[in-house]
């Protein structure tokens, strides 16, 4: 089985959804993580956002990268630019895959308009988490 790591800045928006995502297309063929190099908490709004869409990450938690240094995963995947420049080296055998997504919790103006950001980077992710998986597992 699989292993993936799901990296970005504080682990709290972009790395849940994409391992809420990541999760629900590789079905038992992966164990998914994510991490962040900070750890900020689970963003409500993206709890609420994949909600909208079906898939449940209440219970996901905000996880710091070193608590995975002993796991040798075979793919990493960071979401973020500032997770690429500040990741940690550790020992693994990884394939690393980048894509940067905009950070959906830093989306200003009214309700409806950070919630229509939240659910524009949740689509982006989910088709980058599904080509994902059709391409790597």
């Amino acid at each position: 089985m699989k292993k993936i790591l799901v990296l970005c800045t504080g682990n709290s928006c972009r790395s849940q959804i994409a391992e809420g995502y990541l999760r629900h297309f590789s079905g038992d063929k992966a164990v998914i993580y994510s991490a962040g190099v900070e750890t900020h908490g689970v963003n409500p709004k993206a709890i609420a956002t994949m909600k909208e869409d079906g898939i449940d990450i209440s219970s996901h938690t905000s996880n710091n990268i070193d608590e995975y240094r002993d796991i040798d995963f075979d793919y990493v995947i960071t979401v973020c630019d500032n997770a690429k420049e500040r990741c940690p080296y550790f020992p693994t055998n990884a394939v690393k895959f980048h894509h940067n997504f905009p950070d959906p919790a830093k989306a200003v103006g009214s309700d409806d308009e950070v919630r229509e950001e939240f659910r524009t980077v949740r689509s982006m992710i989910k088709t980058y988490s599904e080509n994902f998986i059709k391409d790597n597992l």
